[in-house]
């Protein structure tokens, strides 16, 4: 199979994934689809032609080194029985020249028979492996149909109990419980992607996919940016070590999230948790027997799970690695009003962009949401310095 047997062949493969793509799903088209198919149907008779004419192409170069070599064998057997042969016949000339040429001709030099090498090139889009994660697993979402309300909370106070009345006394009032609100208002999120039309047509992977993929992504990184630019308006606690961390459980989040708090770091939070180790040397960052995909700080009366996020999504700024402490389920919750919408469109306008007029299609996304603290005493916006100390 030559090269352009090939390319031909991946366009088919394309073009019969696009057929799907029309036939199934939102987006069905049936006549995109029956054009898309009389499209593989020249493409399959151009592959037809294009493998006979290879076919054809092996059969006249068949006279090969080895077939050369034969016909001066046959002439030297033919000057032994010969002596009288003195000049070179005509097809041992031939022979030469043949031979000759074929020493000239190298893979190496382009227009010395480089050109006839076929390239083994694919145009499918691989992917390299990524860390990725999302930090609206560790949060509270809640779904809502308007784009803006409250939702109310009692508020903590210190309740001092009833007081003690004699006999016939008078009872005292109690302490009433207070109530506050939290608001929410919902923001729209979005983005878009011109694609020239040509390139759909013409590309023989699936580039759609890809642009789906890539807006999800897209997706994803802003919902964590959205959480991280909430987390950090709580002011910053500098964590000096183990102590501190266990403190931190012990008495700052305390009884209440304790036992429901986790850790979250990124990769260098990670590395420096995972040089613990406890008095009699032993590390204190252990795999959870049940589930060994997921650590665990365990030290003295302390276990705590430990959520690590790559350093691209939750990364170290300022010296400072991040180490956040407590139950974020409770402490922060996302407003959801839409959920990750994708369209497109070849005929749509966006600023000096036109798709009809420039042959373009436009894909685009949108979300709309909003994330609140719930309750600020349930974590910590802690962290840990890597400037040393003098």
């Amino acid at each position: 199979m030559n090269k352009k047997m090939r390319e031909l062949l991946a366009k088919i493969e394309s073009k019969q994934a696009l057929v799907k793509g029309y036939t199934d799903g939102e987006n069905k088209d049936l006549e995109k689809a029956k054009e898309l198919l009389d499209e593989i149907e020249k493409l399959q008779e151009e592959y037809q032609v294009e493998k006979r004419l290879f076919e054809n192409e092996k059969k006249v170069a068949k006279l090969n080194e080895e077939d050369i070599e034969e016909i001066e064998k046959n002439i030297a057997n033919k000057k032994e029985d010969n002596k009288e042969i003195k000049e070179e016949s005509s097809i041992e000339k031939f022979a030469k020249e043949i031979k000759n040429i074929a020493k000239g001709l190298n893979e190496g030099t382009p227009a010395d028979g480089g050109y006839t090498v076929p390239e083994d090139i694919s145009t499918l889009v691989e992917q390299r492996r990524e860390a990725k994660a999302s930090l609206i697993d560790l949060v509270s979402v809640e779904i809502v149909s308007t784009n803006k309300g409250s939702r109310t909370f009692k508020k903590r106070s210190q309740q001092t109990g009833f007081t003690k009345v004699g006999e016939g006394g008078k009872i005292t009032k109690s302490s009433t419980p207070q109530f506050e609100r939290m608001d929410f208002e919902i923001s729209k999120y979005a983005g878009y992607l011109p694609i020239t039309n040509e390139l759909l047509e013409d590309t023989d992977t699936n580039i759609v996919n890809t642009i789906v993929e890539w807006l999800g992504d897209e997706s994803r990184v802003t919902r964590n940016k959205i959480i991280l630019d909430l987390i950090k308006t709580q002011d910053e606690q500098e964590l000096n070590g183990l102590d501190d961390i266990k403190k931190t459980l012990n008495v700052t989040l305390g009884s209440a999230f304790k036992s429901t708090s986790v850790i979250v770091t990124n990769d260098d939070g990670l590395q420096y948790l995972d040089t613990l180790k406890d008095n009699e040397g032993n590390y204190i960052l252990q795999p959870n027997p049940a589930e060994p995909m997921q650590l665990r700080l365990c030290a003295g009366a302390t276990t705590v799970p430990v959520k690590v996020i790559p350093n691209e999504d939750l990364p170290t700024s300022s010296n400072k690695i991040p180490i956040i402490i407590g139950d974020l389920k409770e402490g922060i919750r996302f407003f959801d009003r839409k959920r990750l919408t994708l369209n497109t469109s070849n005929v749509a306008a966006i600023g000096e962009l036109n798709a009809f007029e420039e042959d373009l299609t436009l894909f685009r996304g949108i979300e709309r949401e909003d994330c609140k603290i719930r309750d600020n005493k349930a974590f910590v916006n802690g962290y840990i310095s890597t400037t040393p100390s003098v």
